[in-house]
């Protein structure tokens, strides 16, 4: 860490039990008169209550995961139908990736109210899946201009789509820990968002409306999204965008591979092993951190094998060709021997 450069994200953040009030005026100070709503179709009645009293120009209720072409062209072109002067984006990362598309063709400016922890909001990066295959990118047109966490509209967040998306959180944070353009920074922030969601997770897992384990899960994710809005992506990332093109589901995907790849790069990141071990709890000799992680897993119940998500034995090959071939940076080399025997033991649930 003796040199480094840090780049602050203008994000405004409102956050708190309650904070959700204050979605109208935050589009106010914009300037903004006729938003577009944007959720998924098991969110729109959610969505429809928390947009009384704001000028609504229009809803595009059919947001879904990995942000296909066609539908991001629908809400984009129902955007421009509607005279949309900013976009509101209610859910989770599925949703938050349909007003980034937006923003991305329109420079749009967008509004998150995130209720699930994948840390999209807090970043510029964007992602469309065309093809099989599912590109990413970043750019400050889609970074959002305010988002607002209120931990109450997470409390019916299911038990198991909690834990997945807390670990795509914790995730985010591994991979700043070791990012080969990391600062002090954002290591400091990373740690403590692996220490908050490590400390929520198993609690929620018990019982999902304790407002409290909710406070601190959603505190987490924002350190999360922190995290990785100003470093880049490594070898998981790449993994999981990879994995995500056959149509895996994301949280999951993330839970499953991260204590692999960061089996995969223990020996080349130990100082970042070693802050990933001690926030989540690991006394020193006894657990190494990918086997923490994977403990942690356990404990929420969460799947533990590509194959119990939908992925099938004859295609590793062809990810891990995939992954390899336009590696991200990461500390350990990216190479299709070793790559192909992490994916191999995610693929059956083995302990790293």
């Amino acid at each position: 860490m003796d040199k480094f450069t840090y780049v602050a994200m203008p994000t405004r953040v409102v956050f708190g039990a309650g904070a959700v009030a204050q979605l109208a005026a935050e589009v106010q100070r914009l300037g903004a008169k006729r938003a577009l709503l944007i959720s998924t179709p098991g969110r729109a009645h959610m969505v429809r209550a928390i947009a009384r009293g704001l000028q609504v120009a229009g809803i595009f209720d059919q947001a879904v995961m990995h942000t296909p072409i066609k539908a991001v062209e629908a809400a984009r072109d129902m955007a421009s139908s509607v005279e949309a002067d900013c976009c509101i984006a209610i859910g989770g990362g599925s949703t938050i990736g349909f007003g980034k598309a937006i923003a991305l063709s329109s420079s749009l400016p967008v509004v998150v109210v995130p209720t699930t922890y994948s840390g999209s909001e807090m970043t510029t990066i964007w992602g469309i899946s065309e093809g099989g295959a599912k590109k990413t990118g970043r750019d400050p047109k889609v970074l959002p201009k305010a988002v607002i966490y209120d931990p109450q509209l997470t409390l019916d967040l299911p038990a198991g789509v909690s834990a997945a998306s807390g670990m795509n959180a914790i995730a985010h944070c591994c991979e700043a820990l070791y990012a080969h353009d990391g600062n002090p920074l954002v290591s400091l922030i990373a740690e403590e968002g692996i220490r908050a969601l490590a400390a929520a997770l198993p609690i929620i897992a018990q019982a999902p409306r304790d407002l409290e384990a909710r406070t601190s899960a959603l505190y987490g994710s924002w350190l999360a999204g922190l995290s990785i809005s100003t470093t880049g992506n490594a070898l998981h990332h790449k993994l999981c965008h990879v994995l995500g093109g056959f149509g895996l589901p994301h949280a999951e995907t993330h839970s499953i591979v991260l204590p692999h790849a960061m089996a995969y790069n223990a020996a080349a990141a130990p100082e970042a092993m070693r802050r990933i071990a001690r926030a989540l709890g690991i006394k020193a000799g006894t657990e190494t951190a990918p086997t923490g992680l994977w403990q942690l897993e356990q404990r929420l119940g969460l799947p533990m094998k590509l194959a119990d998500i939908g992925m099938k034995e004859a295609d590793l090959e062809r990810a891990a060709r995939i992954a390899v071939q336009a590696p991200y940076p990461n500390p350990r080399k990216v190479e299709y021997e070793g790559v192909l025997e992490l994916l191999h033991n995610a693929y059956e649930g083995r302990k790293p």
